[in-house]
């Protein structure tokens, strides 16, 4: 008996120093192992300490194909298969409009439909370069898009169709001038140009609606869309003359038209299809080309404003008492 009662006596002690044991080494690897559980309260402290960003949508895009004998077909199923919203995005990404998506062959269709393009910008969303530029203007040849920022914001992007190989759009640094509701163009008195910004006063380059074709086909004009010829009307700021029109005192906003076309290659938009970031134009690239002309824009927009101070003041004097 005396016996028995030691063997149960070792046996309890070693059952005792398993268990200290077990607590020591869970707790040397972070595993507690008691029952008090973290409440709701510290698990919100903790997720309040590490905010993390979800990160923007990854888009890809798949090709519908129109086979040149199937083409009537092929046009029937892309019309069902999309409404008239979806179609609108799909065309203006491969930089069609509605009236010339039968020159289609192979389109670049995302996976996520955005109204406003701005999930497909290949252009850079914010440009610390241009914060001190209020307006600022691109027109991309080599990808055939333009892009608008507001202080180094961008705001708006869309497709454009830019001058052909014969007649291609001056680069370089230009200035918004005079602006028409209702151009009529100096090449054909036939062709209505809605919605006209001249850029270049002595060349007549400007931008306004008109066909886009899926590849650089104007007079050296920017060619848009008719919603983005309208919003571009309405946002840029145009020259200002003195009272009788003879003198400039002061230039609109800025455009600059950059880069080259690969003329006869493959349109840039196609190769989306395999790689989703084939035509971003990245913040150093957008810097080279700003700033040679940084000085020149800031310079520009410091005598406009100095201009439509004194406006402002002139204005001011000239009011009637009350």
């Amino acid at each position: 008996m005396k016996n028995f009662k030691l063997l149960n006596a070792a046996a309890a002690v070693f059952v005792f120093a398993v268990l200290i044991q077990c607590k020591k080494d869970s707790e040397i690897s972070g595993q507690i192992t008691n029952s008090v559980q973290p409440t709701v309260d510290s698990l919100a402290v903790k997720d309040s300490a590490v905010k993390v960003e979800n990160p923007q949508p990854q888009i890809s895009y798949k090709a519908f194909i129109f086979p040149a004998k199937k083409k009537d077909s092929a046009m029937k199923a892309f019309n069902q298969a999309y409404s008239a919203d979806e179609r609108y995005v799909i065309l203006a990404l491969n930089r069609l409009d509605s009236k010339n998506k039968w020159r289609a062959d192979t389109l670049a269709v995302p996976d996520k439909i955005d109204k406003t393009l701005m999930s497909y910008s290949p252009f850079p969303a914010n440009v610390e370069m241009l914060k001190d530029v209020k307006k600022m203007v691109f027109f991309s040849y080599p990808i055939q898009a333009y892009s608008l920022y507001e202080n180094g914001k961008l705001i708006k992007w869309g497709p454009t169709s830019m001058g052909k190989k014969t007649a291609q759009t001056k680069r370089g640094l230009m200035f918004a001038n005079w602006k028409k509701e209702l151009a009529i163009s100096t090449v054909d008195s036939e062709w209505k140009l809605p919605y006209n910004v001249n850029v270049h006063n002595t060349l007549g380059i400007g931008w306004h609606q008109y066909d886009l074709p899926g590849f650089p086909a104007s007079h050296s004009c920017l060619r848009l869309l008719m919603d983005d010829a309208k919003y571009l009307y309405n946002w840029v700021d145009i020259w200002i003359l003195n009272k009788n029109g003879a003198t400039l005192k002061a230039n609109g906003t800025p455009v600059i038209v950059f880069g080259d076309y690969k003329w006869g290659g493959k349109k840039p938009w196609k190769n989306l299809i395999a790689d989703s970031k084939a035509n971003d134009i990245s913040v150093e690239e957008l810097d080279a080309i700003i700033e040679p002309h940084l000085s020149k824009i800031l310079e520009e927009q410091k005598k406009r404003e100095e201009v439509q101070s004194q406006l402002t003041a002139v204005d001011t004097l000239q009011m009637p008492a009350a």
